[in-house]
């Protein structure tokens, strides 16, 4: 290497690029239990030392956003990829069900992406989400299966209350419930009651 040349940047080893991936579930799984779960814990669980964690994430701060800004942008890539392979309302049921999903881990860590993120305003993933919602509430007007006009912020605003929910608690039977609800109130005709 001459004195001109910068140097090259290193790779990163593959056994290292395992570890974070093995940290990162091991994180989500925790998290999404308890959002008071250890870093400890999280480093056993995904057989590392608290070291190789603190070499990946030096802070809870940084493992809790790592994974939901990874989580927030599959829920963004999903919503087009549901709209293309599915009727518009299914695609919404389908895209519901996996916000849920996340709602599970959201609900233990919402005061550390909350404070991270400025109380949301600050965050980079708050336009695509809305965008994400749109794409789905449009193809849902178009197909007549919603109502025309749904104002995604609105939409938005109602998800809210699954990161409140405590998976503890039955959440995922009071998360199908709320989810019917508010797929309910946007469709052009809501579910009949079953009798």
């Amino acid at each position: 290497m001459t004195d001109t040349e910068a140097p090259r940047p290193r790779k990163t080893r593959k056994d290292a690029l395992g570890n974070r991936d093995r940290i990162l579930t091991a994180a989500r799984e925790a998290l999404a239990g308890s959002g008071g779960a250890s870093l400890t814990a999280i480093a056993k669980a995904a057989g590392v030392g608290i070291g190789t964690l603190y070499r990946h994430f030096p802070t809870r701060e940084a493992l809790v956003m790592e994974l939901y800004d990874h989580d927030i942008q599959e829920l963004i890539d999903l919503a087009p990829a549901l709209v293309a392979s599915y009727p518009p309302l299914e695609a919404l049921r389908r895209w519901f069900g996996e916000v849920a999903r996340y709602g599970r881990l959201k609900y233990g860590v919402a005061e550390v992406v909350h404070a991270a993120t400025n109380g949301g305003l600050d965050d980079e993933h708050y336009e695509p989400f809305l965008a994400a919602i749109a794409v789905l509430l449009d193809a849902g007007a178009a197909d007549g299966s919603l109502k025309p006009g749904l104002d995604p912020e609105d939409v938005l605003l109602q998800l809210s209350v699954l990161w409140r929910i405590d998976p503890a608690r039955d959440g995922g039977t009071r998360s199908a419930r709320i989810l019917t609800l508010i797929t309910d109130g946007l469709r052009t005709a809501p579910t009949p009651p079953s009798g």
